[in-house]
């Protein structure tokens, strides 16, 4: 019997792991939570195929996964860096966002360190909601198993679930991926494999404005020397992240509390306001970068780095020889096919359909107006009246708690906010059923 079970170990789940350690560390026995985490990875992973060498992050390293929940916690990336041996070499690089590398060899540090908790190659397969004998649904059952396996299935019953399964890659309507067409999620793997084959590659185009687009747009580009590649996307231009310290202030804790206060049409304005902090923007540096390559080449009279703005690609066929891709000029509607060797798709991604990871328990949630799922402030799911068991919900809620649902900027306070509710619903249970 476990008092929390976790679905996915993300940094989300990683995080709660932690909360609960440092809970169960200070706490006397009767208080402590019994808890334990399923992954389908072999391993803790975040974002692999998009760890070039030289990415940094887009957050500061003090919204790491404790830090605005305890600062003294043991946890900490300072910490990491002082068991590293790299602690004054970081600071005196004078800047608060390290590489995406080095933030990955956090996360791989600090969950060794709650590795008792977690049980890798599992792959949850069904979520059974279980009545006690008084028609109380007290627990749910987890049933998982090993992807790479035999086959055979493991059962858990917890108290509580916390589902934490991070987004999927999102595709336009029709596309099929294989060796020539990926989304960027697979980039370095993809690439590492095309450059050890050997085989020659004359054009790549590159599907996406965003942040991942042009990284995946400039590491092409490096990789492959002898390459036209090309950035296609709506938009005339890359536009910046708005990173300034005012409009920074949406990925604040007390903003989660004003944007889940407010009314629909207000939580529409704010994210319409600051979607320029996240949404299809890239880095300054970087576009400023891609510009200073693009006008060095022209100089030069050899244009490997090109973009084609104001246009959307209609249609892709995949031949023996490569790809034929139907390019759409926008203001005119003329269309052009070229040939290429490689579609990047760099469209972003989505949350993972609760449904899908639930099933029979997503049964149990109520929606709102909207058919969306109603998320307490606490981040626990409204459920049916019959339902002491709870189901934590970390991502998928930015249409109750804003920007940030998916992001690594509340990540740690929102763990302790979790740690809080279960804390205290099982406090309430219990002053309950002792006053039946």
């Amino acid at each position: 019997m476990h008092d929390v079970l976790g679905i996915g170990f993300g940094p989300s789940n990683l995080a709660l792991a932690i909360a609960i350690e440092e809970h169960n560390a200070r706490a006397a026995p009767q208080e402590r939570l019994r808890a334990a985490f399923l992954e389908r990875q072999p391993s803790v992973g975040w974002h692999r195929g998009m760890l070039i060498d030289d990415a940094t992050m887009q957050v500061s390293f003090l919204k790491d996964l404790v830090t605005l929940r305890n600062p003294a916690s043991e946890f900490s990336f300072l910490c990491f860096l002082q068991e590293r041996g790299r602690l004054v070499d970081f600071l005196n690089a004078k800047t608060l966002f390290p590489l995406r590398i080095e933030f990955h060899e956090y996360f791989e540090w600090a969950a060794s360190r709650v590795a008792d908790m977690v049980a890798y190659g599992s792959e949850v397969t069904a979520v059974e909601p279980v009545t006690g004998e008084d028609g109380e649904i007290r627990w749910f059952d987890v049933t998982s198993r090993d992807p790479a396996g035999s086959g055979r299935t493991v059962v858990r019953r917890a108290r509580n679930i916390s589902v934490a399964v991070g987004l999927e890659p999102h595709l336009p309507p029709g596309t099929v991926l294989s060796d020539r067409v990926w989304h960027n999620s697979e980039l370095l793997p993809r690439v590492e494999e095309l450059t050890g084959s050997g085989r020659r590659v004359e054009r790549i185009l590159v599907l996406g404005a965003g942040q991942s687009g042009a990284e995946a747009l400039d590491y092409l580009h490096r990789s492959f020397p002898q390459a036209e590649v090309c950035a296609v996307f709506a938009k005339y231009g890359y536009t910046p992240a708005d990173d300034s310290p005012f409009a920074n202030r949406i990925f604040d804790p007390e903003a989660v509390d004003v944007y889940y206060r407010s009314s629909p049409e207000v939580k529409q304005s704010l994210f319409e306001y600051h979607r320029s902090t996240n949404y299809s923007v890239v880095d300054m540096d970087l576009i400023e970068s891609l510009y200073s390559t693009m006008y060095r080449e022209k100089v030069l009279g050899r244009e490997r780095l090109k973009v084609r703005n104001v246009s959307r690609i209609r249609d892709v066929q995949e031949g023996d020889g490569g790809l034929d891709v139907t390019v759409e000029y926008l203001p005119t509607g003329e269309r052009e096919t070229l040939g290429a060797d490689l579609l990047v798709h760099a469209t972003g991604y989505r949350p993972r359909d609760i449904g899908a990871v639930l099933g029979e328990a997503a049964k149990l949630c109520l929606r709102d107006d909207n058919d969306a799922v109603r998320i307490e402030r606490d981040h626990r799911v409204a459920l049916t009246p019959q339902a002491s068991a709870g189901i934590y919900l970390q991502g998928a809620t930015e249409h109750t708690h804003g920007i940030t649902s998916s992001l690594l900027s509340t990540t740690a306070v929102r763990s302790g906010e979790i740690l809080d509710s279960l804390l205290a619903h099982r406090t309430d249970l219990a002053t309950a059923r002792a006053s039946r």
